[in-house]
C-alpha cells in the first residue's frame, strides 16, 4: 500500500497522572479563604474550569496540580488530602517496608518502592516523609541531583505542617548531601537543623547527635579542625544516653581525621581503629569502606606502608561490594598517594584517572581538582613537563572556583617546588606568592592598595 493511502498510526494515550483523593470541599474553602478567584487559583498551571471540576468533586487533581493549588492557596497539602477507606493500613505497611529497605541498605529496591508510592494519590498524605527516605537512598546510590530534589520538596512539606523533627532531620540531610557535593553550604544549613532540633521540647537527643555530627563533619570541609574536634566531642557526649552503634562509629571516624589533621597521629589511630572495630560488628560495608580508607591514610602518614596498604584495599573491595559511588574517588586518591609513596608510579596514575572520571561523573569538584594536582605531580616524575603544567593549571583553576583557600595554599606551594626543582625559579616564586596569598587572604588586597599608592603618587 502507499505510504500516502496507509492509515495514520494510532496516537499513543498520554499517560494520566492518578489522582489524588481530596476532602470535599477543601480546594473551595481554600480558594475563598485566600479570596481568590477560579482563574488565580490555576494560573500558570490549570485553567479555571479545570479548578472548577475539582471543586465539584468531578474530578480528582494529580499530586503537581494539588501542590500547585496548596502553594497559591498558601495551604498544606495536608490540608486539602483524604485517605480513601481501606488504602490507610496498606499505605503504612509500605511506608514501613521503605523504612527497612533505607536501613539494611537494600537503596535500589527502597528507590523502586519509593517512585511507585510516590505516584499513587493513596500516599500523597505521607509524601514528605516517602521523599525522605527515598532521597536518602539515592544518596547512597550516588545519584545526588534526584537526592537533592527530594529533599528540597520534603523540607517544603514538613515546613508546611510544622513537623519541627521531620524538618531537622531533612535540614541535616541537606546539609550531608552539601558536604559530600563539597559545597560551601554544608555549615550553614548544619546548624539551621541544629537551631531546629534544639527548639523542640523536649530535645530529641538521638536527633541532636546526629545533627552535631554532621555539623562537625561540616568543620571538618571548612578545615576549622579545632571546631570539628570539640563538635565531635560534644556529639559523642549526647550520644551517651542512647545505644546506636552505627553513629558512634561515624562519629570516631570524623574524630579521628580531625585529630590526624592536627597532627596527632596516635589519638587520630585509636578512633579509627574504635571505628572499624564497631563496622565490622555491624557489618556495614559501605560505611567500614570508608573508615578502612581513613585509618589507612593515618597509618600511611605514620610512615607504617605495609599496613596503610592492607587497610586501604580493603576499603576499595568494601567499596565495591556496596557499590560505593560518592567518596570513592578520594579512595583511589590515598591509593594514588600511597602507590606514589612505595614508587609505584604507573600504578599511581591508574588510581588517579580513575578517581578524576569518577569525581567527574558525580561533580565532586574537590577531588576532581586533587586528581589533576596528582596527575601532575606524576607528570613530573615521569619527566613530562607540559603535561604537569597543565594538570596543575587545571587543579588550580577548580580550586580558584571553588573557593578552597587552603587546598589553593597547598597546591600552589607543591607546583611552587616543582618548578623549582626544574629550575624555573621566576615561575616558581609567583607560585608562592600565591601560595601565601591563599593562606592570608588578606595579603593581596594590601599589595593591590599599595601598587594603587605607588601609581598615584608617581
Amino acid at each position: 500500500m502507499p505510504a500516502e493511502n496507509q492509515p495514520p498510526a494510532p496516537k499513543t494515550p498520554r499517560r494520566r497522572l492518578p489522582g489524588v483523593t481530596i476532602k470535599p470541599g477543601s480546594v473551595k474553602q481554600a480558594r475563598q479563604e485566600a479570596g481568590m478567584s477560579l482563574a488565580q487559583v490555576g494560573k500558570g498551571r490549570v485553567t479555571a474550569p479545570a479548578i472548577y471540576l475539582i471543586e465539584t468533586g468531578r474530578t480528582r487533581p494529580s499530586l503537581p496540580t494539588l501542590e500547585h493549588i496548596a502553594s497559591r492557596t498558601n495551604k498544606p497539602v495536608e490540608f486539602f488530602l483524604a485517605d480513601p477507606a481501606g488504602t490507610a493500613d496498606e499505605t503504612l505497611s509500605a511506608l514501613a517496608d521503605l523504612e527497612a529497605m533505607v536501613g539494611d541498605g537494600r537503596f535500589t529496591e527502597a528507590i523502586a518502592l519509593g517512585e511507585s508510592l510516590l505516584d499513587l494519590g493513596t500516599s500523597a498524605h505521607r509524601l514528605g516523609r516517602i521523599r525522605y527516605l527515598v532521597a536518602m537512598a539515592y544518596v547512597q546510590m550516588g545519584q545526588t541531583e534526584q537526592a537533592e530534589r527530594l529533599l528540597a520538596q520534603a523540607r517544603a512539606h514538613f515546613e508546611a505542617i510544622n513537623d519541627g523533627v521531620m524538618l531537622a532531620e531533612c535540614l541535616g540531610a541537606e546539609a550531608s548531601l552539601a558536604y559530600l557535593n563539597q559545597r560551601p553550604e554544608a555549615l550553614d544549613l548544619a546548624e539551621k537543623a541544629l537551631a531546629v532540633c534544639r527548639a523542640l521540647d523536649p530535645v530529641p537527643l538521638p536527633i541532636e547527635a546526629r545533627l552535631l555530627g554532621i555539623l562537625a563533619t561540616a568543620h571538618v570541609a571548612n578545615l576549622d579542625w579545632d571546631k570539628a574536634v570539640e563538635t565531635y566531642g560534644a556529639s559523642i557526649e549526647a550520644a551517651a544516653s542512647f545505644v546506636d552503634l552505627r553513629l558512634l562509629a561515624r562519629l570516631y571516624r570524623g574524630l579521628s581525621s580531625a585529630y590526624k589533621e592536627l597532627g596527632q597521629m596516635d589519638t587520630a589511630a585509636r578512633y579509627a581503629t574504635r571505628s572499624v572495630a564497631l563496622l565490622e560488628v555491624l557489618r556495614d560495608r559501605m560505611a567500614l569502606a570508608r573508615s578502612e580508607s581513613g585509618l589507612g591514610l593515618i597509618l600511611m602518614a605514620r610512615g607504617d606502608l605495609s599496613a596503610a596498604r592492607k587497610h586501604l584495599d580493603r576499603s576499595i573491595e568494601l567499596g565495591g561490594e556496596a557499590d560505593l559511588q560518592l567518596g570513592r574517588s578520594r579512595m583511589l586518591l590515598n591509593l594514588c598517594e600511597l602507590c606514589l609513596q612505595e614508587d609505584n608510579i604507573d600504578r599511581a596514575g591508574e588510581f588517579a584517572r580513575e578517581a578524576l572520571a569518577l569525581a567527574g561523573r558525580l561533580h565532586e569538584g574537590q577531588n576532581v581538582a586533587d586528581a589533576h594536582m596528582w596527575l601532575g605531580r606524576i607528570a613530573d616524575k615521569l619527566g613530562d613537563p607540559e603535561g604537569a603544567d597543565r594538570e596543575f593549571a587545571q587543579a588550580i583553576q577548580g580550586l580558584e572556583q571553588l573557593g578552597r583557600r587552603e587546598s589553593l595554599f597547598h597546591t600552589h606551594g607543591v607546583y611552587a617546588e616543582i618548578l623549582e626543582r626544574r629550575g624555573d625559579v621566576a615561575k616558581a616564586y609567583v607560585h608562592m606568592k600565591k601560595a601565601l596569598e591563599a593562606s592570608r587572604p588578606g595579603v593581596r588586597q594590601m599589595q593591590q592598595e599599595e601598587e594603587q599608592e605607588r601609581a598615584s603618587s608617581a
